[in-house]
């Protein structure tokens, strides 16, 4: 077995500094296996968040080597063998201790978020009739584990901290997957440009790139509602229509 050096952030909201370990590390091990191999070896008060170690509940999200990951889906035998691996917590949300971060506020902002409201049934029976390919271009985005890693890499949180003006890349997600539904009928577009603040993103496209479920969140959710919102509020002659009651502005769904 070979050996592979960590530095490890170790702290609090307070601060904190990159601590070293060493452990070996054996065939198939994941970044997870190595940071619990170094609580049982020599840090047994290493905070760590993880819960199912097989990328679907995005609990052990960290930043290795600088980039948002999870730990439990990020190979050993692909980190550079003669460097040492750096593990921070999440860069976005406030420190709580060692590798864990309080990530309450964005279920603070998914409270805010329209529910979905379906239409009256078309037929007696009390079902409905949906095109496949309406049903088909919701499901992308219901394959989100909230492992918060767009949330993390986005520029308008990670670095400007505009957590107040700007819901990020999960929220628009999961707002498209409302919008989007063949069935439903509420309107979010204008809380989508004021409340979510999606004219902050501009489109860099690194939450798509950092997604463990690989939902193409730039060009299938957030483009198509920064369209209807230009459609609403920045196309002049929707504008000019809405005005002699011609259009009503509404996009369809």
């Amino acid at each position: 077995m070979a050996k592979a050096t960590f530095q490890i952030f170790r702290g609090d909201s307070a601060g904190g500094q990159l601590k070293e370990y060493s452990t070996e590390v054996g065939e198939g091990m994941v970044v997870l296996d190595c940071i619990h191999q170094i609580q049982a070896e020599s840090a047994p008060d290493l905070a760590v968040r993880w819960n199912c170690k097989a990328g679907k509940c995005g609990s052990c999200s960290a930043e290795v080597n600088g980039r948002p990951k999870l730990m439990c889906m990020t190979r050993m035998a692909d980190m550079p063998p003669d460097q040492p691996i750096v593990v921070e917590p999440l860069k976005a949300f406030p420190r709580l201790r060692d590798l864990v971060t309080d990530v309450s506020w964005n279920y603070s902002v998914k409270k805010k978020i329209g529910r979905f409201k379906p239409r009256k049934p078309d037929v007696a029976d009390g079902t409905w009739r949906m095109q496949q390919d309406d049903i088909d271009r919701v499901q992308e985005f219901r394959k989100c584990i909230e492992c918060f890693l767009c949330q993390d890499v986005c520029h308008v949180l990670r670095d400007h901290n505009k957590h107040e003006e700007f819901s990020g890349p999960r929220f628009l997600v999961y707002t498209a997957a409302l919008e989007m539904h063949p069935l439903d009928t509420d309107d979010r577009i204008d809380s989508i440009k004021d409340e979510q603040g999606i004219g902050y993103c501009n489109i860099t496209k690194c939450c798509t790139t950092v997604c463990p479920e690989g939902i193409t969140i730039t060009d299938n959710a957030i483009i198509p509602l920064k369209e209807r919102v230009a459609d609403r509020h920045y196309d002049p002659l929707m504008w000019i229509l809405r005005k002699v009651g011609i259009a009503d502005g509404e996009p369809s769904k």
